[in-house]
């Protein structure tokens, strides 16, 4: 799917708003603003608690609604010509044109030899068959090789003096000079003042993360918008923090010229995991973190054995299968931020070595401190679930190994091992399944009877697909794909649709809007956002609105109603 593939309500302030029967609509948007907050004063001081700079995340503010009929993608930068490109700087909010390097041999640009008058694009889509997890990808490329070109989406890590760090395809040292072209541009923006953000050059894209003294760069023509590929930048730069700490920025005042890259050796599969990430995932861009459906007295018990561990001196502990918690606990005054977890778990879920012995290795969490290392054990329990104890003690190993050995003990007698495999064979929400009446509500999500008749393909009323996000607990919770949508390529489509509708509700020139609903030839797709939850649907194209803002009132009733078997309650909210 990777492209380039005595039970209380414990959240007693649930509104149960009703989305209006019409939303108004309004003029359909414009370009988006691309607003961008400078780095926070303190992010570089040592101390506890520290987080990455301020602009890690965007800024969120008001309301709009986009008219039916607008499309999915908006032009992010403006219109630009072939030959040319539209560049946006920091600077009074100007955006001036910045000529691309004839130096680049990037395909389709002028004076490049092997290229077409147009861009040439390859299909670098895979399929799950792929084994992604092997790490780098067409390492013998280059920046002379067509291939290598036509890749739709190419990602760089580099150092201020020009170093290629990573590559997401190609030989980094045979990457130099482009490497070095990437850093001429940045710092040519730079020494006049401004800030480079993005420059768009046809069908591309390219985007520019600067975290001195380290560079970030995407290229890309897959239509992410700019802010879906700024965020992917800062978690590939996140997931660099979580090998290495921000304590590696010393390396750089004491040798400019430094070469990290050797640092960096053999992590190739866990940044080809995350990247891969961004295709599937939507935690890479709703800022939340998604549970393993279970029933509450089952997540209780893990919960419980956790908690006895966390009172006897660990930072965190946390259960999870694959990419989705089954619990988690922490100490009193610290938080665990999701995109800590997305980091940590594909780490885990991406490095051999976790899977086949028991392992005790420093990491760095960068938003909880980006600074210092913490210490993980980490245990495959079975082939997806593991068991991850956080400390800040480097010699506590065969402490956190006897706290394994009894949650360990305790999950099994309690059958919580068993629960977590039978939910992951039954699957999460399905569309199918969404209540035909209000007689339903009592259901829980476990019982067989819940399924409706359906006389149409995918849930009532054409709903295809689903995410509900939780605002007040960070998480969220995503329907299974209906069969209208099965293939990974339909999915992918859907994601991306997704990732649009999500900047453009989030955009910072106007501020968050509470209800867009947009058509196209692919979707319909409707967005709604209170202070309490974002719902994002996905409906056949020929879906009817009136009948589409019902369901998802349905929708988001089914959610509280089972909100105890698919929500981690009794943690403290997280504040960030």
């Amino acid at each position: 799917m990777d492209s380039d593939d005595s039970v209380t309500d414990p959240n007693p302030h649930h509104p149960d708003p009703s989305l209006d029967a019409e939303p108004a609509t309004v003029e359909q948007m414009g370009s988006l603003t691309l607003g961008e907050a400078g780095d926070a004063a303190g992010a570089e001081r040592p101390v506890g608690n520290g987080f990455l700079p301020a602009d890690f995340y965007a800024a969120a503010g008001e309301i709009e609604v986009v008219e039916e009929g607008s499309p999915v993608s908006g032009d992010l930068a403006g219109p630009s010509s072939l030959g040319g490109s539209g560049a946006c700087r920091e600077r009074s909010g100007r955006g001036d044109a910045l000529p691309s390097p004839s130096s680049s041999g990037y395909a389709g640009e002028r004076g490049s030899s092997g290229g077409s008058s147009e861009i040439e694009e390859a299909d670098d889509r895979e399929t799950m068959l792929d084994d992604w997890s092997r790490g780098k990808r067409h390492p013998d490329e280059d920046d002379g090789s067509v291939s290598w070109r036509k890749r739709k989406k190419h990602f760089f890590i580099l150092s201020n003096s020009g170093k290629p760090i990573y590559s997401r395809y190609g030989d980094e040292h045979k990457l130099a000079g482009f490497s070095a072209t990437l850093q001429a541009i940045i710092s040519f923006v730079e020494n006049s003042g401004d800030r480079l953000k993005f420059i768009r050059a046809g069908k591309h894209q390219v985007v520019f993360l600067v975290k001195v003294p380290i560079y970030l760069v995407c290229i890309s023509c897959t239509e992410e918008p700019y802010e879906a590929l700024k965020r992917q930048l800062e978690l590939i730069y996140g997931q660099m923090l979580l090998i290495l700490t921000k304590s590696v920025n010393r390396c750089f005042e004491k040798n400019p010229k430094y070469d990290m890259t050797p640092l960096l050796r053999g992590t190739d599969a866990v940044f080809s995991s995350l990247i891969h990430a961004f295709s599937w995932n939507p935690a890479t861009f709703l800022n939340a973190y998604t549970c393993l459906p279970l029933s509450y007295s089952t997540r209780q018990a893990a919960s419980a054995i956790l908690q006895d561990v966390a009172d006897s001196g660990v930072l965190f502990a946390l259960l999870m299968c694959k990419n989705k918690v089954v619990s988690l606990v922490g100490t009193q005054k610290a938080s665990l931020h999701p995109d800590d977890m997305l980091l940590l778990s594909n780490f885990i879920m991406s490095s051999e070595s976790f899977r086949t012995s028991e392992s005790f290795s420093p990491i760095c969490l960068p938003r909880y401190n980006p600074m210092v290392f913490l210490y993980a054990y980490v245990h495959f329990l079975d082939v997806d679930t593991y068991l991850t104890l956080l400390t800040t003690s480097s010699d506590s190993f065969y402490h956190l190994k006897d706290c394994r050995i009894r949650v360990e003990t305790v999950l099994v007698k309690s059958n919580v091992l068993s629960e977590v495999q039978r939910s992951m064979l039954d699957g999460g929400l399905r569309v199918e399944d969404l209540p035909l009446d209000s007689s339903l509500r009592s259901r829980s999500l476990t019982t067989p009877e819940l399924s409706s008749s359906q006389t149409g393909i995918g849930g009532p009323s054409g709903l295809w697909h689903f995410m509900y996000r939780s605002i007040y607990l960070d998480q969220y919770v995503s329907s299974e794909f209906s069969s209208p949508i099965s293939s990974s390529s339909q999915q992918k489509r859907l994601f991306r649709a997704y990732q649009k509708l999500y900047a453009s509700m989030h955009d910072n020139g106007t501020g968050t809007h509470k209800t867009q609903f947009r058509r196209d030839e692919d979707f319909v797709l409707l967005c709604w956002i209170t202070q309490d939850f974002e719902l994002y649907a996905a409906f056949d194209p020929l879906a009817d609105k009136a009948l589409a803002i019902k369901t998802c009132n349905r929708v988001c009733q089914w959610v509280r109603d089972v909100e105890n078997e698919i929500f981690l309650f009794g943690a403290s909210p997280f504040s960030w």
